[in-house]
């Protein structure tokens, strides 16, 4: 009986310590999300005016899936940057306009998302929309993918206008057929902003701001977006229309990796 005994106590110590090691392991794996420093600040919580259309938490994109990093359809940028949107939106809704958002802060492993897929050159998906007319061989070199981007340092925007009142934008279904992002904009994907000439994200030299092949009135609407945010302290990015910059940036060499969602800004 004393030799069953002490079996049954080595079995029961061993039962405890295993218990205790799963019980354990979670908690030692885990590590806490990085938040947002104190500057970083949800755009709805200085402007709820703006429209927001966050393209990267849904499958309406270059790459045609959700971006890792982007858990809620949320706006995050350092609060000049936020603060200088409002002064912009301010001037614009005297004129019957709003800006409306598609991308703002954007996590490093967005980012590093972003690479992975464009060294996966079998995945295509959205060709068709996004970059018709650029072999996916050269989206490095041409400069449409990179490992860094300006927007992981927080004052980065990529917005257009929208005439008011804002007609509805219907839901994108994955699957349906696509259009050219540079298509005469009654044929391409039903955004309600005004015309800019192509759609967001439309890997093309079109896209450059002041290309020479946009005229008439896609090339005042470009212009009257420049200007405004101009006014409000952005710089334009030349190759792409829809893309500012607030300066001085309060992180100039800084990229961050907090995901987009709300507990990132919690209290700020």
């Amino acid at each position: 009986m004393t030799g069953l005994a002490s079996a049954f106590r080595v079995l029961a110590a061993a039962a405890a310590t295993l218990l205790a090691v799963t019980a354990a392991a979670p908690t030692a794996q885990a590590r806490p999300e990085p938040k947002a420093p104190e500057e970083f600040v949800a755009l709805s919580s200085v402007d709820p005016t703006i429209i927001q259309e966050m393209r990267y938490p849904t499958a309406h994109n270059f790459m045609g899936v959700p971006v890792d990093g982007y858990r809620k359809p949320l706006c995050i940028l350092t609060r000049p940057a936020a603060r200088a949107l409002h002064d912009a939106q301010t001037r614009l809704l005297r004129r019957g306009y709003s800006l409306k958002v598609y991308d703002c802060y954007r996590p490093q492993r967005a980012v590093d998302h972003f690479v992975r897929w464009a060294k996966d050159l079998d995945d295509e998906t959205m060709k068709g929309e996004f970059y018709p007319r650029v072999d996916k061989t050269r989206l490095f070199a041409d400069g449409y993918i990179a490992e860094k981007s300006g927007h992981s340092r927080g004052s980065t925007v990529d917005l257009t206008l929208v005439k008011l009142p804002a007609a509805p934008t219907p839901p994108y279904r994955p699957g349906s057929p696509q259009v050219s992002c540079y298509a005469p904009a009654a044929e391409r994907f039903p955004d309600n902003s005004v015309d800019m000439g192509t759609g967001f994200d439309c890997f093309d030299t079109l896209s450059h701001t002041d290309d020479p092949r946009i005229q008439g009135t896609q090339r005042a609407n470009r212009q009257f977006l420049k200007k405004t945010l101009t006014d409000a302290g952005f710089v334009n990015l030349a190759e792409e229309w829809w893309h500012y910059t607030f300066k001085p940036e309060l992180f100039p060499d800084t990229y961050f990796d907090f995901p987009v969602t709300q507990r990132s800004v919690a209290g700020h």
